[in-house]
């Protein structure tokens, strides 16, 4: 089995060069690796050029430029123009996986009813803050629901059943998922796939992220009718206090947590309702970017 990588990048010099030597790096035993597309979406900070020394280095890594920034699905697409795979792997540019993630990513598929699954997210911020344990414990909350109702994101994998994606989407993973299931296919959690990330740092970034992510879940709901399994305020509640019981959080960061995510939601009902926002092309999470701080 042929595996197709395609790596979405936006200004990604502080983890382009890692992120490729882990991907060289991947122990694989039921698949071959055999295209790895970089899809730089106008990067200006040196992207590029890692990439092209990585191309002389092994000739199944490939640069794809695009001259405007135009969204990830919209990198997406170029991605599916040109793979070949027996399936596709897409991952976001300031991720990083372990040398196995691949490996279990794929294990799914030998299942004919799975058409898509996901990695395990696990951030690389400190839980000493806050923010940080924010970050952590919505991470942990994605995981729980992941293992009740698979909701994926960061680093997937999916049959070739899908050619192209709206390019207003700014929820490209749930849109892919959506559409899986449309198409008479299960999307599976690989609990043991882990690919490591970066949350926000700071409350602006955090935002950012936030309410972009929810207006393009409401954007998705109104367009394709599909809500993911997060996107029920009451369901995630539920959870978190299942969480909270389990693992004995201090509930004054509990509650930190829960307000930050309120008013990512309500930002982002606001840009969709209000604004009739959009946010396919996205303001950049700075903070987000650079795994090793």
């Amino acid at each position: 089995m042929k595996l197709s990588l395609g790596i979405m990048a936006f200004n990604e010099a502080s983890n382009i060069g890692a992120l490729l030597e882990m991907v060289l790096k991947q122990n694989l035993n039921q698949a071959e690796l055999s295209e790895i597309y970089v899809i730089s979406s106008a990067s200006t900070d040196g992207t590029d050029e890692i990439v092209k020394d990585y191309e002389q280095k092994d000739p199944r890594i490939k640069l794809i430029t695009q001259a405007k920034k135009l969204g990830k699905a919209a990198a997406i697409n170029e991605f599916l123009r040109v793979a070949r795979g027996d399936l596709y792997l897409v991952e976001s540019g300031d991720t990083l996986p372990n040398e196995t993630t691949f490996e279990e990513l794929i294990k799914p598929f030998s299942d004919p009813k799975v058409g898509m699954t996901g990695a395990h997210p696990v951030p690389l911020n400190s839980p000493d803050t806050l923010l940080g344990f924010t970050v952590h414990f919505l991470w942990r909350l994605h995981h729980r629901l992941n293992l009740e109702q698979p909701k994926l994101g960061e680093l997937i994998a999916f049959r070739p059943l899908i050619k192209e994606l709206p390019t207003d989407t700014a929820v490209d993973e749930a849109w892919i998922e959506g559409k899986i299931r449309e198409l008479g296919y299960l999307p599976a959690y690989a609990a043991e796939a882990i690919v490591y990330n970066k949350g926000a740092e700071t409350i602006h970034d955090f935002w950012v992220q936030r309410r972009r992510i929810y207006c393009g879940h409401i954007h998705l709901s109104k367009t394709l009718g599909y809500e993911v399994s997060s996107f029920s305020a009451s369901r995630s509640l539920h959870l978190a206090w299942e969480e909270v019981k389990e693992k004995g959080d201090p509930l004054y960061k509990v509650f930190g947590a829960a307000f930050l995510e309120l008013i990512g939601r309500l930002l982002g009902w606001y840009d969709y309702h209000i604004r009739k926002k959009n946010p396919f092309s996205w303001d950049v999470a700075t903070s987000t970017k650079d795994l090793r701080k």
